[in-house]
């Protein structure tokens, strides 16, 4: 077991093996079997999963990375930017995508009456009384679409030039770290609201 345990590839693999035997046996229980229903809780795990660890990189850049470098001595902040943050980096943009679009799938799933309900804050139908429920849901629908954006259009773009990745002159690539983690901190900012949102309306409205 510890010679499994050491390895973080066989690890992850048989983790996902042991999940995907969970899921058929929920499928073989379900009330609707193998339906669009079980299909929306495949793709709700999807999301979870892919969520958690696109939250948790941007809680430890945000927690962690950002506030210790400055106290790292000059000769070892190398080894981070070299190593640990384009590695951290890869696993939070992709992350991130996965979380959305899974997101997204989930909400079509469950009809597209509905992921237009949420998508426009309930203004599909035209806004009534039980529409509020909508309006919170699509809210932290948007904010996971914005810090999503937020990943991909200024975070990675500048970390890129910041790491060294992109070469730039020192100006430019101090620019670019401060440019990213005033949008990562924007993304920490949202990232409350957004799951407050998510965790609120599977518990009440679900």
């Amino acid at each position: 077991m510890g010679k499994l345990l050491s390895n973080f590839r066989n690890t992850f693999i048989l983790s996902l093996v042991l999940a995907g035997v969970m899921i058929f046996a929920f499928g073989r229980i379900a009330p609707g079997g193998f339906d669009a229903v079980f299909w929306q809780a495949v793709f709700r795990w999807v999301h979870v999963g892919a969520g958690i660890l696109w939250i948790g990189l941007l809680y430890y850049f945000n927690f962690v990375q950002i506030r210790v470098m400055p106290s790292i001595p000059a000769e070892l902040k190398p080894a981070i930017g070299k190593h640990i943050a384009p590695e951290a980096l890869f696993w939070f943009r992709w992350s991130a995508l996965v979380t959305v679009l899974a997101g997204l799938t989930v909400a079509f799933l469950r009809g597209h009456a509905y992921a237009m309900e949420v998508l426009s804050f309930g203004l599909a139908g035209g806004l009534v009384d039980g529409d509020q429920q909508y309006m919170l849901m699509g809210t932290g629908v948007w904010l996971a679409i914005v810090m999503f954006l937020n990943v991909w259009g200024i975070i990675w773009p500048n970390q890129k030039r910041a790491l060294g990745i992109v070469v730039v002159d020192d100006d430019a690539k101090a620019k670019a770290a401060r440019v990213a983690m005033l949008a990562s901190r924007t993304n920490l900012l949202l990232s409350l609201p957004m799951l407050t949102a998510m965790a609120m309306y599977q518990t009440l409205f679900n």
